[in-house]
């Protein structure tokens, strides 16, 4: 016959009450509803896709302006500035702005443009020097003053003038007087950035100043 001693039948019912309670205590635990759980995953697929479609906004923008700083050195930032404060400084009056475009194979004098307006408003004249003689020839220095800008006295004439070279008619300037402004004025062709080579390059080729000056 077998004896169990009442301390170990007591300790056996305890420990078999606790895991009943324990048991009891999670079925009892609040489980997370399914419709919140399927809420909560379409809220962060929203997050995501929000946070893609603001990155290809930006993106394109960034780009641009990492790409704009990279082709657009600093000497040419600096040349707009010197240009645009030159421009802006000039008084009105009965004269035009002259940058002198020599061109040894070329008979054309160079650029004129009105105080206050830019280059990109500029002509490019053949010069009547019946009154007043161009300063190179003057000084039997020819195209000595390239890229020199200066003050130019005078009128249109209304006429055109046939250039050789380049096959084509100018406008024609009657000039009575100069005065020398600059001898080394802020760059307005493409080439002045692009150094000897490209210059050298450009010998047959008639230049614009750029659209920016």
């Amino acid at each position: 016959m077998l004896h169990i001693k009442r301390g170990a039948a007591r300790t056996s019912t305890s420990n078999m009450q606790n895991f009943t309670d324990a048991a009891d205590r999670c079925k009892k635990k609040p489980a997370i509803a399914p419709g919140s759980e399927l809420s909560r995953c379409r809220s962060c697929k929203m997050s995501i896709l929000q946070l893609r479609q603001t990155i290809k906004a930006f993106l394109p923008a960034t780009l641009i302006l990492v790409a704009g700083c990279e082709t657009e050195p600093t000497g040419i930032q600096n040349a707009k500035v010197q240009m645009a404060a030159r421009i802006a400084a000039e008084p009105t009056g009965d004269y035009y702005i002259g940058r002198r475009y020599f061109k040894p194979d070329f008979k054309f004098w160079g650029y004129l443009r009105k105080p206050g307006q830019p280059w990109n408003t500029s002509q490019l004249v053949m010069l009547n020097e019946k009154q007043k003689l161009a300063p190179d020839r003057e000084a039997l220095k020819f195209g000595s003053d390239n890229n020199y800008e200066y003050k130019l006295y005078g009128r249109f004439s209304g006429d055109k003038v046939y250039e050789p070279a380049s096959n084509r008619l100018y406008p024609e300037f009657v000039v009575t007087r100069f005065e020398l402004i600059s001898t080394n004025p802020p760059p307005i062709f493409k080439s002045q950035f692009s150094g000897r080579t490209e210059a050298a390059q450009t010998r047959y080729v008639i230049e614009k100043p750029e659209p920016e000056f």
